[in-house]
């Protein structure tokens, strides 16, 4: 391999962090989305698809998989697995596992992955979509309480919070992020939420369509305010965040990510604000 291919493929595995799409990211999506319809040409999806979007967790995802059931509540449901430009063989043990795969070809960010999970379930004619992180630090057995919510018309978004159940997460400065930006949220949007961030959510399809998403990478806060800010009902239960079955975290290092993530809520509040005034 020549010194600028090398290059080239180190630069494809590093992961995306920014806070913008990489030049070419829709072109990427497109693509994919291509694929996925010529692998599945005639797939339509049950009322209710888990969304996971996972990078190299290959090691993990088969347990993860193996939690899910076929039935949630009573709803039929169906595992989506967004391939995040993996450089391992997390398509592969996905697919073992009974999910269908959409594949990235390369890096997008968790957002974008999500995103593209996102427009999947609702083309496919799903009513609601959950999530849950690839790494097994969610727990699918919290999914039915949720999905309750949302068929009894309680709730259009309801999130996992590890605030009200508990978590195994020694990481005491991620945890009091987790506190804090929960606390800011709940001040800019006068609706009370204490966990922001959680990977274990179910919601409405038409959310996703209707609520704007940018953010390649920070997007859980992104989506959140803007349902909340959009009169969309947001509900919490109790669960367990445990600790990452294999692999490591992607989220990089707590400082940054922190920074990060407080400029995304920032400029996604002002952005639905303005737009709320201007549109009134």
């Amino acid at each position: 391999m020549s010194r600028n291919a090398k290059g080239k493929s180190v630069r494809q595995r590093r992961i995306h962090r920014a806070l913008r799409e990489a030049a070419g990211t829709s072109e990427v999506v497109e693509a994919a989305l291509a694929d996925f319809r010529a692998r599945y040409p005639a797939e339509h999806l049950p009322p209710l698809v888990i969304v996971i979007a996972a990078l190299d967790e290959e090691a993990a995802l088969p347990s993860v998989l193996a939690e899910i059931p076929p039935r949630i509540g009573s709803l039929d449901a169906r595992v989506l697995v967004v391939d995040d430009g993996s450089t391992d063989r997390t398509a592969e043990v996905a697919e073992a596992g009974g999910a269908l795969v959409c594949r990235l070809s390369r890096n997008c960010g968790h957002g974008v992955a999500l995103r593209t999970g996102y427009r999947i379930a609702r083309e496919g004619g799903a009513r609601y979509i959950a999530t849950l992180d690839a790494d097994g630090q969610w727990d699918p057995a919290d999914l039915p309480a949720m999905i309750e919510l949302l068929e009894a018309d309680k709730a259009d978004f309801v999130i996992g919070s590890r605030q009200l159940g508990r978590t195994e997460n020694t990481d005491a400065v991620r945890n009091l992020g987790v506190r804090f930006f929960s606390r800011l949220i709940s001040f800019l949007t006068g609706t009370r939420v204490t966990d922001s961030s959680s990977g274990l959510r179910a919601m409405r399809a038409e959310i996703t369509a209707t609520v704007r998403q940018t953010q390649p990478q920070y997007q859980t806060s992104e989506l959140l305010i803007g349902a909340i800010l959009q009169g969309y009902r947001v509900a919490e239960v109790p669960t367990v965040m445990r600790v990452r079955r294999a692999g490591r975290s992607k989220k990089g290092h707590n400082l940054l990510y922190g920074l990060r993530y407080a400029r995304v809520i920032l400029r996604t509040y002002v952005r639905e604000r303005f737009s709320r005034t201007a549109s009134s």
